[in-house]
């Protein structure tokens, strides 16, 4: 049986994404601000985190919402609208919610979802309800964009990668702990088309003390002409299909699928 999406909330795991080279150095920003330069409208973003995308996209003149299911991953992007001016913070709004079940009072022209956040879309019943959702807040003809990783086979099969590896080298907090991170797959679903992943985080107090938390999640692999199929059942159609930032064509060695489309058809409330 696939398992719905489930997301356990903790403040080390927002602190992380914050620390962490592979979500810091993402190579994304320019791709999506250039989305929005494009859109002459309001821009969503699903799974906005911590504002890594969102921050860069108001800073540049745009009004952006940002929905993300993760209390502490909205604390800390509240924690940095401070620092910003006043300018920039009315240009952004912040909504605690599920990517797969919201409803905001408002109408977009760019639908983002960076950083492999529809991979936390596990059954196609959340996939098509994700879907469906933003179709409804969106004007006709507006774009929605988003990331996928190309799927690897030695990959998502490869046993090896059971082992824990190292994600993030420890480092210290402000409070002076340190962390460290380090991730592994630890259950293969081949069948169902998706991994049992684990992101596995040292914390040692001041004492010496240290303390393994495990931020355990189903995440969800897919292929081309799935997510056209589910594209175009949910009124959209792909416009602009990429394999890496750069916009260089997708190809069987791509590390990324990024598929753009546009909305063509009205969603029903019912469906």
């Amino acid at each position: 049986m696939i398992p719905d999406s489930k997301y356990t909330d903790s403040s080390i795991v927002a602190e992380a994404f914050d620390l962490a080279p592979s979500y810091v150095n993402r190579p994304d920003r320019g791709f999506y601000l250039r989305l929005a330069d494009d859109s002459l409208g309001k821009v969503l973003e699903l799974g906005c985190g911590t504002g890594r995308i969102l921050i860069p996209i108001a800073a540049s003149g745009h009004t952006i919402t940002g929905v993300d299911i993760s209390e502490h991953m909205l604390s800390r992007c509240r924690q940095k609208l401070k620092s910003l001016s006043a300018q920039v913070q009315e240009k952004i709004q912040l909504h605690p919610a599920d990517m797969a079940e919201f409803k905001l009072n408002d109408l977009f022209r760019l639908a983002i979802i960076p950083c492999h956040g529809f991979q936390h879309m596990i059954s196609v019943k959340e996939q098509m309800n994700c879907f469906n959702t933003i179709n409804r807040h969106l004007v006709m003809k507006s774009k929605l964009a988003f990331d996928v990783v190309n799927v690897d086979f030695n990959v998502i099969s490869n046993l090896k990668n059971m082992e824990e590896v190292e994600a993030l080298p420890e480092c210290s907090l402000p409070d002076g702990r340190r962390l460290k991170q380090t991730g592994r797959i630890a259950g293969f679903h081949r069948t169902e088309q998706y991994n049992d992943v684990e992101l596995i985080y040292y914390l040692t107090d001041l004492n010496g003390k240290t303390e393994r938390i495990v931020h355990s999640f189903p995440y969800r692999y897919f292929f081309r002409y799935e997510i056209e199929h589910l594209l175009e059942l949910c009124g959209f159609r792909v416009v602009e299909l990429y394999g890496n930032f750069d916009r260089s064509p997708l190809a069987d060695n791509s590390p990324e699928m990024i598929f753009v489309a546009e909305k063509y058809r009205e969603i029903s409330k019912t469906a």
